[in-house]
């Protein structure tokens, strides 16, 4: 099992905007669940602490294996979700590791 985890820190300055991205990034994900077979389990959510420091958005996915991975990332509804993200996060750090 691999897991796949990513932060983003939305680029808007503005506290109200960057809100609204980072919960429509949280909706766009969460339809990913459905959408992408080969996701296993899928939590994602907005960051609710010390949000000048910390990320504004969090996503923890598990799928079967790096094969897998490939297929989540290549798929046509990641690609689309990840353009939106793209769109409006100012960074990302990840790491995917075997569970």
């Amino acid at each position: 099992m691999i897991r796949h985890v990513v932060i983003w820190k939305m680029a808007a300055a503005d506290a109200d905007t960057r809100s609204e991205h980072a919960a429509e990034v949280v909706r766009l994900l969460r339809g990913l669940e459905t959408a992408v077979p080969v996701i296993r389990s899928l939590s994602v959510g907005t960051n609710v602490a010390v949000p000048e420091a910390n990320a504004d958005v969090s996503l923890v996915m598990d799928v079967d294996d790096l094969d897998a991975l490939e297929a989540y990332q290549t798929h046509p509804a990641h690609q689309e979700v990840a353009a939106y993200i793209r769109s409006v996060a100012g960074g990302r750090m990840a790491v995917d590791f075997e569970v």
